[in-house]
């Protein structure tokens, strides 16, 4: 297998990777609601959405990173194409 097959097949792989974990983030975070409990008879409201916040946040450092691997392959990708018009163009020695 080519390089460029290889590097594009491990972008794609991250990609994906990335969608599903965004994916899974929103539909844990499908029944949150965005308000204050203050009474004492919404303590199990208030319950629930304490645990959908606290799974949502375990999910979060998992989506940084598949963001920064996704941009770091984005920039591999562009930086072999930009070498390779640099080299066709004679710009560059191989």
């Amino acid at each position: 297998m080519t390089f460029v097959l290889v590097m594009w097949a491990i972008w794609a792989v991250l990609v994906v990777l990335m969608a599903a974990i965004h994916l899974y983030r929103s539909n844990l975070s499908k029944n949150e609601e965005d308000q204050i409990f203050l009474d004492e008879s919404f303590n199990s409201e208030k319950l629930e959405q304490e645990a959908i916040i606290s799974r949502v946040a375990k999910v979060e450092p998992w989506i940084r990173v598949s963001q920064w691997l996704v941009a770091a392959m984005t920039a591999v990708v562009v930086v072999y194409y930009i070498r390779d018009i640099l080299l066709k163009l004679n710009l560059i020695g191989s």
